[in-house]
């Protein structure tokens, strides 16, 4: 899947699936410090644009 093809506001279950990672994990991630995280109420979601730069600036870092 490309990334054009995520939706434009992504969920830990598809982190979890972009990722190869269990949905607690995706959880765990979304909770870190710098994680570009959107809250609407309870529920956690990531731009999809943000993630994608989130996760290339990770490669970077390693």
């Amino acid at each position: 899947m490309e990334k054009k093809d995520y939706p434009m506001v992504l969920t830990a279950e598809e982190l979890s699936q972009i990722l190869g990672i269990s949905k607690r994990v995706a959880y765990e991630i979304m909770d870190e410090k710098g994680f570009p995280l959107i809250r609407i109420r309870r529920s956690k979601y990531v731009n999809r644009e943000d993630f994608f730069n989130w996760l290339e600036n990770k490669k970077d870092v390693s």
